[in-house]
């Protein structure tokens, strides 16, 4: 009998697109590398990860995320 795991869990808000710029994904806030790595961490790996998303997209784009406002994970 096979056991059943739990959906990893993602910052992804399925609007991918990298800005050249910052290198960070505009939706989630991951950079690329993240991005291509997020299947083999462990799930405290990308907790640690998410766990700096808000501060990143904030300081890339301040004029875009209200204070307080979290990105969708």
């Amino acid at each position: 009998m096979s056991q059943i795991r739990p959906k990893p869990s993602s910052p992804c808000t399925k609007l991918c697109l990298l800005d050249a710029a910052t290198g960070l994904c505009e939706g989630c806030g991951r950079t690329r590398d993240e991005i291509a790595l997020w299947g083999s961490m462990s799930e405290p790996q990308r907790r640690a990860v998410m766990a700096t998303l808000e501060g990143r997209l904030r300081a890339a784009y301040p004029a875009r995320i209200p204070a307080g406002a979290a990105p969708c994970g």
